[in-house]
């Protein structure tokens, strides 16, 4: 990224304050990409965690495969999933908070016993299979936020600082070149006046 400048002392100025804003910021830059590299690496634990349990759930659900047939799956149904938002290093997720089943009564005398335990199962399930989804989608805008903030870091440390530096440096050795040029003129221009004095005397 080329940066624009003149080669004057206001542009020396807005410069100096451009990086003096980026310095003062790469330290917080920088500390929200830690958090946020290891908030990924804590969901993405998670999330395998609800992965295996929701395998074993599917698997307790397969060994009585046989009854299922009889089950009346409109007896348990997800009423509602009430979200909440939490901010992780200035990025907001969503967080699950609670899930609401709706559990149709049923007789318990003239339905098979195990008709409780299958709605129980069918809960649990349904619970592990929400959670891991709001995982994934909570571990999707982190790791996108990651990704973000790590570019952002990457552009101030290699880019816009290095570059802000070696403008301010480019301008100052003109303005010194200037000075220079400047006393060197000078003192041709006063020994000219002192030659030409001379003559006249």
């Amino acid at each position: 990224m080329a940066i624009k400048f003149q080669y004057n002392k206001t542009s020396l100025q807005l410069l100096e304050k451009q990086l003096k804003v980026r310095v003062r910021t790469l330290p917080i830059i920088k500390n929200k990409e830690s958090a946020l590299r290891m908030e990924v690496k804590r969901c993405k634990t998670e999330a395998a965690d609800l992965e295996e349990r929701l395998e074993k759930q599917i698997q307790a659900y397969e060994a009585m495969f046989a009854l299922w047939n009889e089950f009346d799956t409109s007896l348990i149904k997800v009423n509602d999933v009430h979200l909440g938002v939490r901010k992780i290093a200035g990025v907001r997720v969503p967080l699950l908070e609670n899930v609401d089943f709706e559990i149709r009564p049923f007789s318990l005398f003239n339905s098979p016993k195990w008709y409780s335990d299958g709605i129980h199962i069918l809960k649990n399930l349904a619970q592990t299979a929400i959670e891991r989804e709001f995982t994934l989608a909570k571990l999707n805008l982190l790791e996108h936020a990651r990704k973000k903030t790590t570019q952002k870091v990457n552009l101030f440390e290699k880019v816009q600082i290095p570059g802000y530096q070696d403008a301010l440096r480019k301008i100052k050795r003109f303005m010194e070149d200037e000075e220079n040029l400047s006393k060197s003129s000078q003192k041709i221009l006063k020994s000219t006046q002192e030659k030409r004095k001379e003559a006249e005397a």
